[in-house]
């Protein structure tokens, strides 16, 4: 142990950081060729390293001296940056953000799929850097997450509540946030008020070591129309403390739409197996785009930057070349977005998505949009696009597909090469799984245009969408 642990502590000198990796690490690079992956530069500075941790083909460090600072740096706006994992790129100027998002999705398709490419459409920024996210998760501790100053100083410290994000990589710690720029200021409003609030009445916070405490996660959704929901996750049933502090949001915040709280005493903090109560108002909030109107409950999933959702998918609905003839898949359809924001361009869409909630949220759509043209059916992928389900509801025109981080099975992808569908719109939020994916297709499919989009300025997450056509 001693000696790992001597290998991977070493001392680098004046070294130049080249390029920006994975999970929003910058890389570094030494004279004799050594790999250094750093949390704390941007590519264009020159650093002192120390290591910490040596893996077969690089090193993971921390610059420790800076020596010259990067013209593509600037100024992180919250205080809490560096501690709190939520925007790691903070400090790199927006339009390097988009260069080095955009160069990741072209070296992943080429080579990791050893594709041939046209030129790439150039990466759509987001018009809001900050305060662009509609869906927010907080936890709550009753032992918050303790700089260095405050262990090392002899004062001591009475409040340790938190009302935060988790420390990366710690499940159980919590920092405590006096500011986010992620959401909208409502939703800043909404949590610095439930905390001083909770402070005020000495509801007690959850600490999850002990399995003890009230107050364990508050999640809160807005709308791009001005809709807020508002939900609140106790960890026991505390009547008297319930009602106040939903009380006190009901009157103190009447732009909520829709408040809801959830009882969960089991260990982890997921929702999806929990019976969600309505407080007050709906048990959903809307949103909409291009007129549609979109259902949102607390368990729904919807692209949590609702403008740049919106670029998304004319994106994918302008590579699709829909003209009203077409029948369209759209696989992996979650509740349905993409298949109704195309539908009144085709001549039907059929959904397929393995959530079932996800589906009924779908159909509910779709008929409170008075959408007419569209199928939705629930089941795993590999299960329900078998050649049988094809011959029953028609060979598609247009395949869109837009599967999770994980990229699509295998035999997904052979059955899209049985089938052969004319066109093919793969939309990706890991352009690595996507190049994989379409490094099987190009047996039977070419790479017509593609397009990186930002959904999330401040960090290293980028989504493709890739126009494929079958090769005649």
């Amino acid at each position: 142990m001693s000696k790992r642990r001597n290998r991977a502590n070493k001392t680098f000198e004046n070294v130049p950081v080249v390029d920006a990796g994975a999970k929003g690490k910058s890389v570094a690079k030494t004279e004799d060729g050594a790999v250094i992956f750093l949390k704390n530069a941007v590519p264009g500075d020159v650093v002192d390293i120390k290591t910490f941790k040596k893996r077969k083909s690089f090193y993971e460090g921390e610059a420790t001296v800076f020596h010259t600072l990067s013209d593509r740096r600037t100024k992180p706006v919250c205080k809490h940056f560096g501690t709190c994992g939520g925007c790691k790129w903070q400090h790199m100027a927006y339009d390097s953000q988009l260069f080095f998002k955009q160069k990741e999705v072209v070296e992943n398709l080429t080579r990791i799929g050893h594709l041939d490419l046209p030129e790439v459409t150039p990466i759509a920024g987001s018009a809001d850097q900050y305060y662009y996210r509609n869906k927010m998760e907080f936890s709550f501790s009753a032992s918050r997450w303790l700089t260095l100053e405050e262990i090392q100083s002899d004062v001591q410290i009475e409040d340790k509540k938190a009302l935060g994000f988790h420390i990366p990589g710690m499940w159980d710690k919590i920092l405590h946030l006096d500011e986010c720029h992620l959401h909208p200021t409502i939703g800043e409003q909404i949590r610095l008020s439930v905390h001083a609030f909770a402070e005020a009445e000495h509801i007690e916070y959850f600490n999850p070591r002990e399995k003890t405490g009230v107050l364990r996660t508050l999640m809160l959704r807005m709308s791009s129309i001005g809709e807020t929901m508002v939900v609140i996750q106790f960890f026991k049933e505390d009547e008297n403390a319930r009602i106040a502090l939903l009380e006190h949001l009901k009157t103190s915040f009447p732009q909520i739409k829709s408040l809801q709280y959830i009882i969960n005493e089991k260990a982890n903090d997921t929702i999806y197996d929990q019976e969600v109560i309505c407080y007050d108002g709906r048990d959903h909030i809307f949103e909409e785009m291009e007129g549609l109107q979109f259902k949102i409950n607390a368990k729904s999933f919807y692209q949590t930057n609702s403008q740049q959702a919106y670029e998304l998918y004319k994106i994918t609905r302008d590579f699709a070349g829909l003209t009203g003839k077409e029948l369209v898949y759209d696989l992996y359809t979650g509740t349905g977005t993409i298949a109704q924001f195309v539908a009144k361009k085709a001549k039907h869409v059929v959904g397929i998505e393995s959530v079932p909630v996800a589906i009924e949220d779908a159909k509910t759509n779709a008929a409170h949009n008075n959408i007419d043209n569209t199928t939705f059916f629930a089941g795993d992928m590999r299960d329900v696009f078998t050649a049988d389900f094809i011959a029953e509801h028609g060979a598609p025109d247009v395949v869109i597909t837009d599967p999770p981080r994980d990229g699509m099975h295998k035999d997904v992808v052979a059955q899209l090469l049985a089938l052969a569908a004319p066109r093919i719109v793969y939309v990706s939020c890991n352009s690595a799984t996507q190049a994989r994916d379409l490094a099987l297709l190009k047996e039977q499919y070419k790479v017509v245009k593609y397009q990186p989009v930002d959904m999330f300025p401040q960090t290293h997450h980028v989504e493709s969408v890739v126009l494929l056509e079958i090769i005649k």
